[in-house]
């Protein structure tokens, strides 16, 4: 990759390798002056920050004043278990009850709704859709937020569903890398381990980031191990094999990398915070999510640092990263639109529609019972 094309200190260039979360619902003194100093990549809200659609979009926009960059105004919005919105606009179905349907319509619809709503309050980047396969053994763990075991049928969803999205004017991410399709421990509290082959992985699991690889902008890298493949005990956070050897040589990926949660139990167990944060860069990640906790965030923030300012090969790491976080934003359409303060009107339609999208949802999969 060039050099840097933006005359920033290290400093600043570690700033645009954060996205970071916090406490409240307002930007208090304390989160601006953290906004202020780190100058982040973006932000990530979730349901204890948003109380009201035009809080929500106050508080982004806040959050914006403070950052002389675009920011990425992130949620986690996949519909059903993982709805940061319901609250506010209505709920909306998950990715399994859409599937349901086998209607991709309906796919596109889903995205293109959910892109809408988050739209709205001021978002721009959604962490979904989940592109993990639907296995038995992440059954209780992953739920209704996996549509099917076959790789096909997951790509096909996601297509869709990232379609929608896209017409909306947002950004979305294809999420666990490389698959948590077999994992049977949740990776909020432990490191789950997969042991499936190289070739299983590659037949099943990576088949859709192989097969979309030049359409996705973001892949979230999971917390879990591949003993198979790598280290035992390894998350592929924080493995250059995975996001390097695998994610960009050898599919060819030339998006954005983000971590998962960095203080999710499942990365915790294998490295504390500011080694996460590091090993994550050094492998080849882009941006480290770190979504709640101000000291985690300050310490990643000042580690990272201290690791570029001691180790030059880390120090071209990051500057690889801020470059190309830099020149995504500069051509990102999604990250320039200009979207004006929620009316009550608009909520209400929006409202609506999650409605009638629900209860079509619902028809569709009575109606395909019925003909079965």
């Amino acid at each position: 990759m060039a050099a840097l094309k933006y005359d920033l200190s290290i400093p600043q260039q570690v700033g645009q390798l954060l996205i970071v979360g916090f406490d409240g619902t307002a930007t208090s003194s304390r989160l601006g002056s953290l906004l202020t100093r780190l100058q982040p990549a973006g932000v990530i809200l979730f349901a204890r920050n948003i109380t009201g659609a035009l809080q929500t979009y106050s508080l982004l926009k806040d959050c914006q004043e403070r950052v002389s960059t675009p920011l990425f105004a992130c949620v986690d919005m996949e519909g059903g278990s993982v709805d940061r919105l319901r609250n506010v606009i209505g709920p909306s179905p998950s990715a399994a009850d859409v599937f349901a349907t086998r209607d991709r319509k309906l796919f596109r619809k889903h995205g293109k709704l959910i892109g809408e709503c988050c739209r709205a309050l001021g978002f721009n980047t959604d962490f979904a859709p989940v592109v993990d396969l639907a296995f038995e053994a992440s059954r209780t763990v992953m739920a209704s937020r996996v549509v099917s075991a076959d790789p096909k049928q997951v790509i096909v969803y996601a297509r869709e569903f990232l379609a929608g999205l896209r017409s909306a004017g947002m950004l979305g991410a294809a999420k666990h890398f490389p698959g948590l399709g077999e994992a049977n421990l949740d990776t909020h509290y432990e490191l789950p381990s997969v042991s499936k082959s190289w070739n299983k992985l590659w037949a099943q699991d990576l088949a859709p980031y192989r097969t979309m690889a030049r359409e996705l902008n973001m892949v979230l890298v999971g917390h879990a191990s591949y003993p198979k493949v790598t280290d035992k005990g390894l998350p592929a956070s924080l493995s250059k094999k995975w996001i390097t050897s695998v994610l960009r040589e050898k599919i060819r990926y030339r998006g954005l990398v983000v971590s998962d949660d960095l203080e999710l139990g499942g990365v915790l167990k294998a490295a504390p915070i500011e080694r996460a944060a590091v090993e994550h860069v050094r492998a080849g990640g882009d941006l480290c999510l770190i979504c709640h906790q101000r000291d985690y965030v300050i310490r990643s923030y000042e580690a990272l640092i201290r690791e570029a300012e001691r180790d030059s090969s880390f120090a071209r790491r990051v500057t690889e990263s801020a470059t190309r976080v830099l020149a995504f934003k500069k051509k990102s359409r999604e990250l320039k639109r200009h979207v004006s303060p929620p009316t009550p009107d608009r909520l209400e339609k929006l409202s609506r529609q999650l409605w009638e999208f629900s209860e079509q949802v619902r028809l569709e999969t009575l109606s395909r019972l019925d003909r079965a």
